[in-house]
């Protein structure tokens, strides 16, 4: 580090000042606002809808129709977003949920994660074409940071449906597990599954979000917080959106005839974790591994792919023989192949 400082007219040292850097960047960033993509997978009735209400302290479902049985039967994986603005302490954020009603609720559920599939690379190609193109000021992310997904807790580990669900996903987005209705088991039970889900997604190769190390510089309060959040994955949750009374205090919880579950109360499930996870800590990181890991390795394919195709569709043009039909011209930019092909 170098400190550049100037001596004044009455021998004073003053310093420039571009140690303040950090603050004009902090005042821009509040200033623009944030955005954040989370989307929240599982089964119809593992409280999916009643944990984003529970983290974000809003009610994204005020409107949703419930189905019956029958109708569920013919219901077709459906991607559905709700966008809220939230402000806090004068900072601004643009939470977007995108939710996956019918994912597997089918009696047949072969390949029931493709459209969730097909919005990932969908949302990949429009930031792809917007950065891409003339006007790059304003341009919206609408990429997915985070995908919550919901494990059943009445079964004794993963389903295949969980298994082919994630291992489909974890190349394109950030999979962060979670055991669903954690008040169903005894802390032995949730042991118990834990240990057989950490042990089923090593082995069967899944890419789950994995937290960043700690910096040297961390306190050590941050640091035991961050050894507690990776020992607890997959993390165990509760939602609800009632206050209960107990102990003379008014608390969000479920109440049953044998006593009260405190969403809050770390004894209870690892509900504080991940709201601190996904909004305190980790936040930006899961923004970067998008950005820098996912995004990238989907731009390094199209890139790929365009350039593959305009190097065919140059050597057809200039007589070599061809050895097959060309191949279908990707998604992305068909404008790109007529400027190649016009030089």
């Amino acid at each position: 580090a170098v400190s550049v400082c100037v001596w004044g007219g009455g021998g004073e040292k003053q310093y420039v000042g571009f140690a303040t850097l950090p603050n004009q960047v902090h005042r821009k960033s509040v200033k623009k606002g944030f955005d954040f993509t989370l989307m929240v997978a599982g089964e119809s009735g593992m409280g999916k809808s009643t944990l984003v209400n529970s983290l974000f302290l809003t009610d994204l479902y005020k409107d949703r129709k419930l189905l019956n049985s029958e109708e569920r039967i013919n219901q077709t994986v459906e991607i559905i977003k709700h966008t809220v603005d939230i402000e806090e302490k004068g900072v601004k954020l643009k939470l977007t949920i995108v939710d996956t009603p019918g994912f597997g609720d089918a009696v047949n559920n072969n390949e029931c994660w493709k459209p969730i599939t097909d919005y990932i690379d969908q949302q990949f190609e429009q930031y792809f074409r917007d950065e891409s193109g003339l006007n790059r000021k304003n341009i919206q992310d609408n990429r997915v940071h985070c995908c919550l997904y919901f494990i059943p807790p009445f079964g004794h580990g993963l389903r295949p449906v969980d298994v082919e669900f994630m291992k489909a996903l974890h190349e394109k987005v950030n999979v962060v597990p979670l055991i669903a209705k954690a008040d169903c088991l005894t802390p032995n039970e949730i042991k118990k599954l834990k240990d057989r889900v950490r042990e089923e997604i090593e082995r069967f190769g899944i890419k789950v979000y994995q937290f960043p190390e700690c910096d040297s510089d961390e306190d050590e309060e941050f640091k035991q917080l961050d050894k507690e959040l990776k020992e607890c994955c997959p993390l165990a949750v509760i939602g609800s959106n009632t206050v209960v009374e107990t102990r003379g205090q008014r608390v969000r919880g479920r109440l049953y005839p044998w006593g009260i579950v405190e969403v809050e109360n770390q004894s209870h499930c690892d509900f504080v974790k991940l709201r601190n996870m996904l909004i305190r800590s980790h936040m930006h990181d899961l923004k970067d591994v998008t950005c820098d890991v996912h995004y990238e390795n989907y731009r390094a394919q199209c890139i790929q792919d365009m350039t593959r195709y305009v190097c065919l569709c140059v050597y057809c043009r200039a007589g070599f023989p061809k050895l097959g039909p060309p191949p279908p011209p990707p998604r992305v930019h068909i404008l790109f192949f007529a400027v190649a092909l016009r030089s």
